[in-house]
């Protein structure tokens, strides 16, 4: 019988090594540590297990759970294994010791060796690592060789012997490296735009450091990631730049470039939609790989090893894509501030798709190693709440599930790839464990399916096309840098519009030349300049100036009068600014002393017996002319249209109140006990009537 499958886990008090299906139990020999429990791995062999506490750093045989080693030190935030499990790296805090001097808090042990009985294991090489990014070791795939980063160089050691350098690749200003897995022991090396310089990934064969056997240089590479296929002949650096200077992205901007080790290819990889890159993973065959691209809602397209798509999937909500080991299933997933939905297609089957499973919000999500199961976890500090670990097969439905309290971390115990696993994943689907039919009684079946949330004019099957996402039928979204965008989406419309309104027309400028499409009158103003005219008297106020204003001006130093027509600045004004304006000009002139015409617009607004006399006096007061300028007296326009106004408003005013008493007379004649306010309200229907008659007579 095969060995199950099997995971890890840290929680808050605890680590736990569990077999997975078709058991799921804890693995019986392990005994759980408890305390303050930092950290844990497997090997990449999947033959050992270490886990580092207060007391020390503990391996495990993964198999059994007995301890087969322990290390003498306590104070470890990382560990990591060697490629074949041989070598262990442990990582401390940066300290110095009583001289000032950094301690060596970097050190490589071997995991299984013979010791004299009494005597205390010592690490083969310690080093001074300050950073904890890119703190490990690098080795290449037989473990003959591993290489740290320093200060323009990378550094390569014999793995038997860690005391000595055993060669240098000097490299000016390399701030990241990546050892190439594979037959092929191949480095690539990556320099940052320098004074003007653009950007260098390089790649040297080992130990060849004369000359790059292939490089790629470009702008816009503030930092990458290197990512090299499973047999190290191809290399995808996908770059980003701290700060998006087109202001298109507030996480700056990202390029994916392809080469080949040889240096037979490389390119620059286009991309069909606008956007940042979230994720890219190399197939397990090493000739294709997968991204997911794009504003939200995001496009994924599979390409080959030359850099040509060959096939894209339905846009949507994406930001994650995996590949089972097999090669055979690709997962596709939207998570963080996404819905937590993941596709899973079969690519032997033309892509097809197999299902889609609601996991939630997990912030883990990991292939088994037989490509049969999906482990999603959601953990701390992300999320405090909800934290779980969730086994799904392939097919859709899920087999296990198990709540916890402040879960850090879970990985699944490797497989030797010199065992691939036989049979069908999708036939026959396994039985589910008890907790999973517990769990999916607990989970409620959503009424309807949530989505955007969309106005009620918007909704149901005439919804416009802005108010759609681009996986709904709606246009692409675009991202302009300064202009306004109006896409047939509705992405960076201005918002002036009521969807099945006509479009507002836009405010006339005094002086300006009316709007092209705008609807104008004989005088030359729009619609909404009309509108004002009317309500203004400007009809009167514009014949009271074509009298006022004189045929010459002959010996007179007063300017030539100014004809007040569309082009004059003057339409938007009332009839009485225009001819303060027109006085307050010649009387400066001709030194008269000026008369402020605010005042007399005030009094106008008061109501007080006392300044009825002054206003009529001020309503008919007009300069002299001067100077031989002849001139009708300018008189200014009566009140009338203005006290028509308020009699209409004071009407429509009265008539609510009536609609208003009316109603509360019919709830109280149905038998609703009303307020005493509202009963006074109603007293006062007869004197409302009579105070609209009134106006209703003077209006008339």
């Amino acid at each position: 019988m095969a060995s199950p499958l099997q995971f890890a886990y840290r929680t808050q008090k605890a680590i736990g090594v569990f077999d997975a299906a078709p058991i799921y139990e804890a693995l019986p020999g392990f005994t759980q540590p408890e305390g303050n429990l930092r950290c844990c791995t497997y090997s990449p062999c999947g033959r050992y297990f270490a886990y580092a506490s207060n007391e020390g750093v503990n391996v495990v045989d993964a198999s059994v759970g007995h301890i087969i080693a322990s290390l003498p030190i306590t104070n470890v935030y990382e560990l990591d294994f060697s490629p074949r499990g041989t070598l262990l790296s442990t990582w401390e805090r940066p300290a110095k010791d009583e001289a000032g001097d950094a301690t060596n808090n970097l050190k490589v042990w071997r995991v299984v060796e013979e010791i004299a009985e009494g005597a205390e294991k010592q690490p083969l090489g310690r080093f001074v690592q300050k950073s904890m990014s890119g703190w490990n070791l690098q080795y290449t795939s037989d473990e003959r060789y591993c290489a740290r980063l320093v200060t323009n160089e990378v550094q390569f050691y014999d793995s038997n012997n860690l005391t000595t350098v055993w060669n240098k690749l000097r490299v000016e200003g390399v701030t990241h490296f990546a050892v190439a897995p594979g037959l092929n022991q191949n480095v690539a090396v990556f320099v940052p735009e320098r004074k003007g310089q653009p950007a260098a990934v390089k790649v040297f064969n080992v130990p060849q450091f004369n000359s790059p056997i292939s490089q790629k240089t470009f702008f816009k590479g503030d930092k990458v990631q290197l990512k090299w296929n499973g047999q190290g002949t191809s290399l995808i650096v996908l770059a980003q730049t701290e700060v998006d200077k087109s202001n298109k992205s507030y996480y700056g901007e990202t390029n994916m470039y392809l080469l080949s080790a040889n240096g037979a290819f490389d390119a620059r990889i286009t991309l069909d939609k606008e956007g940042p890159i979230h994720d890219v993973a190399w197939s397990p065959n090493s000739k294709e790989f997968g991204v997911v691209y794009g504003f939200m809602p995001a496009k994924t397209t599979i390409f080959n090893h030359r850099a040509v798509a060959t096939h894209s999937f339905a846009i949507g909500p994406r930001n994650t894509i995996s590949f089972s080991p097999t090669g055979r299933f690709v997962l596709v997933a939207g998570f963080g501030n996404l819905a937590g939905q993941i596709d899973v297609y079969d690519m032997e089957k033309d892509y097809r798709k197999i299902c889609t499973i609601e996991s939630g919000n997990p912030s883990v999500c990991t292939w088994s190693p037989d490509s049969r199961y999906i482990l999603t976890a959601t953990t701390s500090p992300r999320l405090r709440v909800d934290n779980g670990i969730k086994l799904w097969h392939v097919g859709g439905g899920i087999m296990y599930n198990e709540e916890m309290v402040e879960l850090y971390n879970v990985m699944w115990r490797p497989t030797s790839p010199n065992s691939p696993p036989s049979g069908d994943p999708l036939h026959p689907v396994p039985t589910p464990h008890e907790s999973a039919l517990k769990y999916l009684g607990t989970v409620k079946t959503p009424s309807k399916p949530a989505g955007a949330y969309r106005p009620p004019g918007a909704r149901g099957a005439s919804t416009p096309l802005h108010f759609k996402r681009e996986d709904e039928g709606g246009a692409a979204h675009s991202v302009s840098n300064g202009t306004p965008s109006i896409g047939p989406n509705g992405f960076g419309r201005p918002r002036r519009q009521i969807p099945g309104a006509e479009f507002a027309e836009p405010p006339a400028v005094p002086g300006a030349t009316p709007v092209v499409g705008a609807a104008v009158d004989e005088d030359g103003l729009s619609k909404a300049a009309l509108k004002n005219k009317k309500k203004r008297g400007g009809k009167k106020g514009k014949d009271g100036e074509n009298k006022a204003s004189p045929s010459g001006t002959e010996g007179g130093l007063a300017p030539p009068p100014r004809e007040y027509g569309s082009g004059s600045g003057t339409e938007g004004r009332s009839p009485e600014r225009r001819g303060h304006h027109q006085h307050q000009r010649s009387q400066s002139r001709n030194n008269y002393p000026v008369r402020n015409r605010s005042n007399t617009h005030r009094a106008r607004s008061q109501s007080r017996p006392n300044q009825r006399q002054g206003q009529q006096q001020n309503d008919s007061y007009h300069p002299l002319p001067q100077n031989g300028q002849s001139g009708a007296p300018i008189v200014q326009n009566s009140d009338a249209t203005g006290a028509n106004s308020a009699n209409a408003k004071k009407m429509r005013s009265l008539q609510k109140k009536i609609r208003a008493i009316e109603d509360l007379e019919m709830r109280h004649a149905g038998g609703e006990k009303l307020e005493d306010t509202q009963m006074k309200k109603i007293a006062t229907k007869a004197s409302v009537i009579k105070e609209l008659e009134v106006l209703e007579k003077e209006f008339a």
